[in-house]
């Protein structure tokens, strides 16, 4: 019999143990699923975040769509019969928003230089060079220096050209110097060489 009182006292050794492995097991169990619970939280205010600067994102996006493609449209417009309309098309790729300038008419998307010869691409460049001059900040000279910028556009349109630079100079402040060879684009202060 005295066998009995040992093996009761080493079985209450082995519970003892095995309860205290539970107990640190459960602790554990309970610290994995605090840590988890802690990641799935952080994990939603990060997905939180993420919409809201998408959000503001996008409202710039729009802001500064508007901005460019009304420059650029009333330019090719104060240019042009059927002038295009400039359209800017923002895409969410690879994680990034990527932007492609395209030029619409009648609803349609239009190649300018297959379709009129470049001289739509020249108005539409000079009112892009001076939309970014015009966003940049802080505020610079509104100087704008350009070598031969018409060279596109026919006979037909270089006097609507000409109105067009005279209108964005008075109407935004903007000094244009221009090197060209083209007499009917020459306004303001003429220095020939």
């Amino acid at each position: 019999m005295p066998e009995i009182p040992s093996q009761l006292s080493q079985w209450n050794d082995k519970v003892t143990q095995l309860s205290a492995e539970y107990e640190a097991s459960r602790k554990l169990v309970a610290d994995a699923r605090d840590a988890r619970d802690h990641v799935l939280h952080e994990k939603e205010t990060l997905e939180e975040a993420r919409e809201i600067v998408q959000n503001i994102s996008q409202s710039i996006q729009q802001k500064v769509h508007a901005r460019i493609a009304g420059v650029v449209s009333r330019c090719l417009s104060s240019v042009f019969e059927e002038p295009y309309e400039f359209r800017i098309l923002f895409e969410r790729k690879r994680g990034r928003t990527e932007a492609q300038l395209v030029f619409e008419r009648d609803g349609k998307q239009v190649d300018p230089l297959t379709a009129s010869g470049g001289g739509c691409v020249d108005v539409a460049a000079l009112a892009l060079r001076l939309t970014c001059m015009m966003l940049k900040r802080p505020l610079c000279r509104r100087v704008l220096v350009m070598d031969e910028p018409f060279k596109s556009p026919s006979a037909h349109y270089r006097g609507k050209v000409k109105e067009m630079m005279e209108a964005l100079s008075k109407e935004m402040g903007v000094q244009f110097i221009m090197v060209t060879n083209i007499e009917e684009l020459e306004t303001g202060e003429v220095i020939g060489l």
